[in-house]
């Protein structure tokens, strides 16, 4: 029997209360019915912890594993290395928090954990901050097609895309992201149902796996210094004398995308509470283990990329690491094999980022209105304009990762989690939980904040 908000409001409000009762630290709280028991013919429910772990690898791992090695020499080896556990610790700390308030209310989605927060506006904030992300998300995917297909094309045509971009309609990227946004992207992003784009879109998770292999093997192909291409290359070189050596504190104005860009590359908290509910025997706890496993190994594998991106190009690294090889090995078989597999993975990944934010922008602005293929179609439609035009006229995916990261991802690491669990927990205000929960929140406003403003100075003052 469907209930109304006052009497769904009421019955998690009392099942709450029970569970605080039964199991005042939720540790062992389940969230969903207890699995059948041995012997009985009803089949086991649920995912293992093993794939589990996957599934959240899956929603950590994107395009943020690209702007890594760039963040890591704006800030040093050991800067980028302490960086990095603090988000990865805050990250893991701010899920634990979600997954005490999931437990406690029931509720299963981020949107609702708003609502019974906050209200309506708290659902509304969460869809449209959601929403934001989603398109600085698929936006910086499709920076990626519009600067990797063209050498790919070249690649595979055994040409210097540098050669003849300028009279070759297949070697413009605008053109090509454009071409492959109307063929590809949108048919597949209008699909009421996209559930199969979810097995596939897994493969981008091997595909960032194999990426980070080959940047690791591929460290010693490049020479350094690294192979002049100009007179103007050969003066800056020889003015300069620590080309080849890493540092390990490094600060310049630049560091500013360093946070913005993990809190980018760590942000799967929309998908935690699904892939929670989907746990066989789901607990606080056996979650939480799901979570340090797919963040531990996330961040292992993405100091390892940035690490060897960083060795193998040093200060001269690009905000989009490929480029890099694009440009000192153009015709090197495995890059080729690396771009085509980062591409197939990107045009599967957006329609799958999609499915989201079009959800939230039917919930916040259309809920009124009956369900119908006109406004699928004109949602559909305009998010996808809006990304294109975004991954168009961007000149650079470090203003993505800089200007997302500071603002919507800040929010859905650090802010809201801290703030649900102010608002609901009903612990003392000086207890560690709550504690901790306001220290969450002040670092990712106060984080958040000084790094949208040093971007936008950053901006002004080039």
């Amino acid at each position: 029997m469907e209930r109304s908000p006052g009497q769904r409001g009421w019955y998690l409000s009392a099942r709450w209360q029970r569970d605080e009762e039964a199991d005042e630290d939720g540790e062992s709280a389940p969230l969903l019915p207890p699995p059948p028991p041995a012997g009985s013919d009803t089949p086991s429910r649920g995912s293992s912890f093993g794939f589990s772990v996957f599934n959240l690898m899956n929603a950590i791992m994107g395009s943020g594993i690209l702007g890594l090695s760039y963040a890591m020499a704006n800030t040093g080896i050991m800067g980028f290395s302490i960086l990095l556990l603090i988000v990865a610790s805050l990250a893991s700390y701010s899920v634990f928090l979600l997954l005490s308030m999931c437990t406690q209310t029931a509720v299963t989605s981020y949107e609702d954990l708003g609502l019974f927060a906050f209200g309506s506006t708290g659902k509304v904030l969460v869809a449209t901050t959601i929403i934001i992300q989603n398109i600085g998300a698929m936006s910086s995917y499709l920076l990626i097609v519009k600067s990797e297909l063209p050498g790919a094309v070249a690649g595979f045509l055994n040409g210097d895309e540098s050669g003849f971009s300028n009279r070759s309609w297949y070697l413009d990227g605008r053109l090509l992201l454009l071409l492959t946004s109307v063929c590809i992207v949108f048919p597949l992003a209008l699909l009421p149902k996209i559930g199969f784009l979810g097995y596939t879109s897994s493969l981008s998770f091997f595909f960032m796996v194999y990426f980070a292999l080959v940047v690791m093997i591929k460290k010693w192909s490049i020479p350094c210094p690294l192979p002049l291409s100009s007179a103007i290359e050969t003066l800056q070189v020889s003015n300069s004398t620590g080309d080849c050596k890493a540092k390990l504190f490094h600060l310049s104005k630049e560091s500013v995308y360093a946070i913005p860009t993990m809190a980018f590359s760590f942000l799967c908290h929309t998908s935690v509470l699904p892939i929670y509910c989907e746990l066989r025997s789901p607990s606080k706890r056996r979650m939480q283990y799901v979570t340090v496993t797919g963040i531990g190994l996330s961040c292992l594998i993405y100091f390892m990329s940035a690490l060897f991106g960083y060795l193998t190009f040093y200060d001269k690294v690009d905000s989009e690491l490929l480029q890099g090889y694009s440009r000192y090995l153009p015709h090197d078989t495995v890059m080729v094999t690396v771009k085509v597999a980062v591409l197939f993975a990107v045009l599967l990944t957006v329609p799958l980022i999609h499915f989201p934010a079009r959800k939230a922008v039917l919930m916040v602005f259309f809920c009124h209105l009956p369900v119908s293929w006109i406004c699928h179609i004109l949602v559909t439609l305009t998010l996808n304009t809006i990304v294109v035009l975004f991954a168009m006229y961007v000149p650079d995916i470090k203003n993505v990762f800089g200007v997302v990261g500071s603002t919507t991802s800040t929010c859905l690491l650090f802010i809201y989690p801290g703030l649900f669990y102010l608002k609901l927990s009903r612990e003392d205000f000086l207890s560690p939980q709550k504690l901790g929960a306001c220290a969450l929140v002040i670092f990712g406003i106060c984080v958040g904040l000084l790094s949208l403003v040093l971007i936008i100075f950053n901006w002004v003052d080039q």
